[in-house]
């Protein structure tokens, strides 16, 4: 079993930054791909970057390439997620997720999930 809670949400104007961190239990944590995914009002959960156990494999969303970082640090069981140039249509509850068996893009593949962060970005 594996528990995953998000942090570093927030209000933040359009151009700003933030930090996402997500922090995982568990023992095997540097086994798993992790993968951010958010979700705004009336929208479907939509995927947004993953990176695998180790880190050599990373997919973004084409909405965030360029602008987002998705890194981990094994040592400190967290995943993190930096947002640069946010715009308002990034405004949306992110959360993070686990998965034990390969990356991926689909949130239905992923088997853990946390209780998600607020980010709003206003213009």
């Amino acid at each position: 079993q594996v528990q995953l809670v998000e942090s570093g949400g927030g209000l933040v104007q359009v151009g700003g930054s933030l930090r996402l961190s997500c922090a995982a239990s568990g023992r095997t944590f540097s086994t798993y791909t992790m993968g951010w995914f958010r979700q705004a009002p009336g929208k479907e959960r939509e995927f947004v970057a993953a990176i695998s156990w180790i880190g050599r494999i990373i997919y973004y969303a084409d909405s965030v390439k360029g602008r987002f970082t998705i890194s981990r640090d094994n040592a400190k069981n967290t995943v993190y997620l930096q947002m640069n140039s946010l715009k308002p249509e990034d405004t949306a509850v992110y959360y993070c997720a686990a998965e034990t068996t390969g990356v991926t893009l689909k949130a239905g593949e992923y088997d853990y999930w946390g209780q998600g962060t607020q980010v709003t970005v206003s213009s």
